[in-house]
């Protein structure tokens, strides 16, 4: 896998060792690279991202600092979420209104972090499977909104901390991989869709959060927008039962991808789906 090269640390202006060309397995990475939401936009050319979840609040706890910090750097960004979020929470009497309480809470905390539009499907929550209607409405958008990057959960499960990995997560981020390479890219793949003006294009970037530590190969300096991510999450009150000890969880959780400087981080696993010597099918 090939990621970016020459990339500098916000803190020395070094550059970072890395590989120069060829597509390499993350194993391979003895450290991954520090880059600013400036310098991820411009290493990538990145102008439109497309951010891919199960639920409501996934994208917000997994990317919320790194989006903040691309939508300040003029990318546009838009949200799009499998399902209502109708199994979450913890009142039973909000069971009938839950998914409508949650969409509204999703669009707050996109907004904190500069995000305007939001997309929500009405696949069942608790239940998202990696089928052919699911991947057809994420090429859908794909190709409507034509994304540089599109980020989503890793579909790989972190056995270090299971809640990461979810199923719906785990099926969401298979599904996106799926539309990523072939369907989005194959003209005849869902025909209907170039029928309606939808047509096919090759995705650049892949981005996956919540994987095993082993997959990270980049992560971002979101020390500028941390706060922002936490204003995210605040918005979805109706998920936090203990909104300080979350706070505080998070927040540890940045820090540690900088430890003892006072800077925090959002891990990620950085793939090029299609780079300058791709050729079909390799």
């Amino acid at each position: 896998m090939r990621i970016p090269v020459n990339i500098t640390t916000p803190a020395t202006d070094a550059a970072v060792p890395m590989p120069s060309s060829g597509r390499h397995d993350v194993e391979q990475l003895t450290s991954a690279p520090i880059l600013t939401p400036v310098q991820l936009v411009s290493e990538l050319k990145l102008k439109t991202v497309l951010a891919i979840a199960a639920h409501p609040d996934d994208l917000d706890f997994g990317a919320a600092a790194t989006l903040a910090g691309l939508t300040s750097a003029g990318v546009n960004v838009v949200y799009a979420v499998l399902t209502g979020g109708d199994a979450g929470g913890f009142d039973p009497t909000q069971r009938e209104s839950m998914a409508s309480i949650r969409q509204e809470e999703q669009r707050q905390a996109a907004h904190q972090v500069g995000v305007e539009r939001v997309e929500f499907f009405d696949f069942k929550d608790g239940d998202v499977q990696v089928t052919h209607e699911v991947m057809r409405e994420i090429v859908r958008l794909m190709r409507e909104v034509r994304p540089e990057l599109v980020l989503t959960s890793h579909p790989e499960r972190d056995w270090s901390r299971l809640q990461r990995s979810h199923p719906d997560h785990l099926a969401c981020g298979e599904a996106v991989a799926r539309a990523s390479y072939p369907a989005v890219e194959n003209p005849f793949a869902y025909p209907e869709l170039a029928e309606a003006g939808l047509e096919a294009f090759k995705l650049r970037w892949l981005m996956l959060m919540g994987g095993p530590a082993s997959r990270s190969n980049v992560t971002v300096d979101v020390t500028g927008t941390a706060q922002r991510k936490i204003s995210a999450l605040n918005e979805h009150a109706s998920q936090h039962p203990d909104p300080t000890a979350m706070r505080r969880f998070v927040l540890k959780a940045m820090e540690a991808l900088h430890p003892d400087d006072g800077r925090f981080g959002e891990a990620f696993h950085l793939v090029e789906v299609n780079a300058a010597d791709t050729i079909s099918g390799f």
